[in-house]
């Protein structure tokens, strides 16, 4: 005995993938951030223990033959919130970027708070007691100049005495 099979026709798939505009993938972004969003939204703010780890902010990394110039992103950052450290070839930049009260229900922040620690090992010595640090307009640049290095001398061989030591 053969049994009826019940043949539908699904419209509603195949036009939904037609009127996608962006990829899937981007979808599956957009539904992860604002799964996020929710997330922090009911346990208000960041996840328990997330407190202890640190973000690391966007930055740019130059060289010349002179020196090491390194932009860090912190707008919104005060220069006394900021802690800058070199030892011998790595930079350590670290500071905490604090949350801001606001009056009313907050129904949304996508601002980054918390402590932030930029780190990086430069390829060749440098010379900590030069290392200068500036901020301005929400972006930390510091100039870390190259340590002098030995430079090349060229050794004259001259003939010796002769009524020295034959």
């Amino acid at each position: 005995m053969s049994m009826p099979v019940r043949r539908t026709r699904n419209e509603g798939a195949l036009e939904r993938q037609r009127g996608w505009a962006r990829s899937p993938l981007a979808e599956f972004d957009d539904l992860l951030n604002q799964m996020g969003g929710l997330l922090e939204s009911t346990v208000g703010g960041t996840m328990p223990g997330a407190a202890l780890a640190a973000w690391t902010p966007s930055a740019d990394v130059s060289e010349t033959d002179e020196s090491y110039h390194v932009q860090i992103e912190l707008p919104g950052v005060s220069r006394q919130d900021v802690d800058v450290e070199v030892s011998g070839p790595e930079l350590a930049v670290s500071g905490e970027i604090k949350e801001r009260e606001s009056k009313g229900v907050l129904r949304r922040t996508t601002r980054r708070t918390g402590r932030f620690e930029y780190r990086m090992r430069l390829p060749s010595e440098v010379n900590t007691e030069r290392v200068k640090a500036s901020m301005s307009e929400g972006v930390l640049s510091i100039d870390i100049p190259k340590a002098e290095t030995t430079k090349l001398r060229h050794i004259e061989i001259t003939e010796a005495g002769e009524s020295g030591g034959r």
